[in-house]
């Protein structure tokens, strides 16, 4: 409980006061700067029944999170591969990482060159241009019908190589022997895969799935770098709305009503996860 205590201490001085601070302001009307004024629940009354911008980056923050989520099968499959066929890996695995490991503002940045116009030298729209798919070329950022998905690819590019990452370590720590074992009886490739891979790595799964849908729930430095939540609205995810009422509209109160909602969301979602997997081991059992 000693070694224990200093974690645990600073886990509450920065995570769970300011949760519960959070909360406070919630109940009140405040700029930031003039007397707070309790107001109740009014905040979450108009929040949930008042603003047109909240539902639809709710709804738009679920697309990320099953656009997180895809990535998880994908990388299972990397990583089998990798493990099977490639000798020497581990070069492999790195490079699918380094995206993980460079700044967002980068990666932002370097996306939205790719997405430019081709006559601002766009590498995707001139790539179209040239083989002869001029009718599919876009201005992917500032479209409001595809914004959001050229958002979503970008998240899926970046975050793949550390579930790939995840996912090869708990590949490499099943052992051979096992693989072996079931060679005798027949099992092999696909079936193997299939009654030994699959469920020995269900934990390794869980815990990648569920840190690919809390991440996506609080995506925010990516967007505000390509988009800012623009064309429209049309990429406001929950973090981002959160970050505009409170340090662009100076509704503290407000802003605090929708981080509340965020972070009961966060749990809500974590509880989902924890049941559906439990009830998948029960029925796999």
């Amino acid at each position: 409980m000693v070694f224990v205590l200093p974690c645990l201490l600073f886990y509450l001085a920065f995570v769970f006061v300011p949760i519960l601070v959070s909360v406070n302001y919630s109940l009140v009307e405040w700029s930031g700067m003039d007397k707070q004024v309790f107001v109740g629940l009014d905040n979450y009354k108009v929040l949930f029944t008042q603003d047109s911008i909240f539902w639809p980056s709710v709804l738009r923050t679920l697309y990320i999170s099953v656009a997180s989520m895809a990535q998880i099968p994908i990388a299972i499959t990397v990583a089998i591969l990798l493990s099977r066929y490639v000798r020497r890996p581990s070069f492999l695995v790195s490079s699918y990482f380094f995206p993980v490991i460079l700044s967002v503002v980068v990666i932002g940045q370097l996306w939205k060159a790719i997405y430019n116009p081709a006559s601002l030298g766009g590498m995707l729209n001139q790539m179209l241009v040239k083989t002869g798919l001029e009718s599919w070329t876009k201005t992917w950022l500032a479209d409001t019908d595809v914004a959001i998905f050229a958002l979503g690819f970008v998240i899926f590019w970046q975050y793949i190589g550390y579930h790939v990452l995840i996912q090869f370590t708990g590949v490499q720590n099943i052992s051979t022997d096992i693989y072996e074992a079931a060679s005798i009886d027949g099992a092999e490739g696909f079936k193997a895969d299939r009654y030994i891979t699959l469920p020995l790595l269900s934990p390794v799964i869980k815990i990648s799935t569920i840190l690919a849908v809390i991440g996506s729930l609080k995506a925010f430095d990516l967007i505000v770098v390509m988009t800012g939540g623009g064309p429209a609205n049309t990429t406001e995810v929950i973090s981002t709305h959160m970050y505009n009422m409170t340090f662009n509209s100076f509704k503290y109160g407000y802003g605090s009503a929708i981080s509340t909602f965020l972070v009961i969301f966060c749990l809500v979602m974590t509880i989902v996860l924890n049941l559906l997997f439990k009830r998948a081991e029960e029925i796999a059992s």
